[in-house]
């Protein structure tokens, strides 16, 4: 039986860690977390905020995810989207998800991610 999400691993190319550190801890606020010493010698990152955990894996044939993404729940989404702006990601907006306000960024390797929040019944989120 399925109980939970334990992590959602995302590839991106050697050599990237330093602006994968940028976007997901500054830009996202998330945590980097140690990696067991076998794994952190593949390269990557790991980062945490609260229940979510995104893994950051090396691989040498990279190509950027488009349309496969996680999408992540957040608190205060207008907030959010002007952080991850100001940080230099992109931010698209998508009005066609009935009942959430969500947008669009992309990570510095370009892999997709999408943010959204329930919206309250007084029409506006968080």
């Amino acid at each position: 039986m399925l109980v939970a999400v334990g992590h959602v691993q995302l590839a991106a190319p050697p050599g990237a860690e330093g602006a994968l550190r940028s976007y997901y801890a500054e830009a996202l606020g998330m945590t980097e977390v140690p990696r067991p010493p076998v794994l952190a010698a593949r390269g990557g990152c790991w980062f945490e905020a609260g229940p979510v955990r995104l893994h950051l894996g090396i691989d040498p044939a990279f190509q950027p995810a488009k349309k496969a993404h996680p999408g992540l729940q957040v608190r205060g989404i207008e907030s959010y989207a002007t952080r991850i702006a100001a940080a230099g990601a992109p931010v698209t907006w998508d009005d066609n998800l009935p009942g959430h306000l969500r947008f669009y960024s992309a990570d510095p390797v370009g892999n997709r991610l999408e943010f959204l929040e329930p919206v309250r019944r007084s029409g506006r989120g968080g």
